[in-house]
């Protein structure tokens, strides 16, 4: 953890964390008054200003924070972080929502130093009396896994490397992994999976997870791994392959979403489906108006070699909906049409499920973390009709994109309880208190929030 979170310690200096109008009335002496007045300190949100003690010493920092909550400002403690010198720190006043400002305060430390040195530092924050702080750095672990795989570019986050993090997470949580790969996929009735990843360097393979007693309510969870997207032989233009190793940051959410409910030791039977692709271009592509056979029967035309990753979630989808759980989830880097809905910050999410649509809705505001429910408009199903094959893997109008993307994955969950399809964006484009530019884990908060009230031992 770039911040240690700690027990408390008697020498730890105390944060007062402070808004603009409640500045005045904070209690403090007239030399540090004085200090404050004369280093211009207003209580501006995400500015830090340390307080001389005796001898040179620090005694303690005020912190700017927002007048009322909103967005994000339970996180916005993620500048703290970037800013307190080495040692060890305490709220000088537990704050309302302290496992949020702990989270956001760990959240903020993180930096993907992969490739180059990161100058960490030394900062302990203690955790206040009566909060428990494990379920903090739990959260905070699963979510570097999630920004750490994301921000792996494909040289070495292909789909073996992909497998290979599976394998890893599996280790620590004592959960088993079966890997089909390769033409063994059309063995076994993947063909949608082979087509999209048949020409590429690295193999395509489905990675399948396991975990929890056999017997305890089935929870599945899948998620798009295309390891890089070039568009295929639709190819995309050089400005729209530069976020593309970014593409299988539904993998990347997934298996930090198992993470969290393996490391919670939720009561559930828990699978984790990742279909593992780069779409790459040679002469054995899948191209423009073939017809694609899938899992569950359907024949699928390509309408475009850039819809890739709904046909390999499909064939996913169709595995994890055979075994009939009580709940089915994925989540993918769909479309670019939610990003021009919703913007980068605020994933939608579809489901026909009223109860957990509503469960999300309140747990996403409950813990900050964000996400908006769009509509199965079942009328514009018929915009995915093909005259070749039963169905396109698009529609010929470009209306509604993340609307038709989540009804083509419909077409292939039938048996499942209750499902629910997240289109998250995986990145942070402009630098948050609780997050840099890169990989961002997005809705597995939330997700997990509402797990935990389901399935809790």
């Amino acid at each position: 953890m770039p911040v240690k979170l700690t027990a408390a310690t008697d020498p730890a200096r105390p944060v007062h964390l402070v808004t603009r109008a409640g500045l005045a009335g904070l209690a403090l002496d007239d030399a540090a008054r004085g200090w404050v007045a004369g280093n211009g300190f207003s209580g501006e949100e995400g500015k830090l200003l340390l307080l001389p003690g005796a001898g040179g010493d620090i005694a303690g920092a005020l912190f700017g924070v927002a007048e009322q909550r909103g967005g994000f400002s339970p996180l916005g403690l993620g500048a703290l972080a970037r800013q307190l010198p080495e040692g060890a720190w305490r709220f000088a006043e537990t704050p309302a929502e302290p496992e949020l400002a702990l989270l956001g305060l760990a959240l903020g430390g993180y930096a993907f130093s992969r490739y180059r040195k990161h100058q960490g530092r030394d900062v302990a924050f203690a955790v206040p009396e009566g909060v428990d702080g494990e379920p903090v750095r739990r959260r905070a672990e699963a979510i570097f896994l999630v920004r750490d795989l994301i921000n792996t570019p494909a040289s070495d986050m292909g789909p073996e490397a992909l497998e290979r993090a599976a394998h890893d997470l599996a280790a620590a949580h004592g959960a088993e992994v079966a890997v089909i790969a390769g033409d063994e996929l059309l063995a076994q009735n993947f063909p949608m999976i082979h087509a999209v990843g048949r020409a590429a360097a690295q193999a395509p393979r489905l990675i399948d997870l396991t975990w929890g007693r056999p017997d305890a309510p089935k929870l599945a969870l899948v998620g798009k791994g295309v390891c890089f997207d070039t568009g295929g032989l639709d190819i995309k233009p050089a400005s729209g392959m530069l976020l593309m190793k970014k593409d299988m940051g539904g993998a990347a959410n997934v298996l930090g979403l198992a993470a969290l409910v393996m490391g919670g030791r939720l009561d559930v039977r828990l699978r984790v489906l990742i279909p593992a692709v780069e779409n790459a271009i040679s002469g054995n592509a899948f191209r423009p108006g073939d017809v694609l056979r899938s899992r569950k029967g359907p024949t699928v035309e390509i309408g475009n070699t850039d819809a890739e990753g709904r046909l390999v979630l499909a064939d996913a989808l169709a595995l994890a909906d055979e075994e009939e759980p009580d709940l089915l989830i994925d989540m993918a880097t769909l479309t670019g049409a939610a990003r021009v809905a919703l913007g980068p910050d605020l994933p939608p999410f579809f489901t026909d499920d009223e109860a957990l649509a509503a469960a999300l809705v309140a747990a996403s505001a409950a813990v900050a973390d964000p996400l908006w429910r769009m509509p199965l408009w079942s009328p514009y199903d018929k915009k995915l009709a093909s005259k070749v094959a039963d169905l396109n893997n698009v529609t010929t109008d470009g209306f509604a994109g993340a609307v038709t993307a989540a009804l083509f994955l419909r077409r292939f969950v039938d048996r499942a309880r209750s499902w629910a399809h997240l289109d998250v964006f995986g990145w942070c484009p402009v630098e948050k208190p609780h997050c840099p530019v890169g990989g961002e884990a997005q809705g597995i908060r939330a997700i997990e929030t509402v797990l935990a009230e389901r399935y809790r031992r």
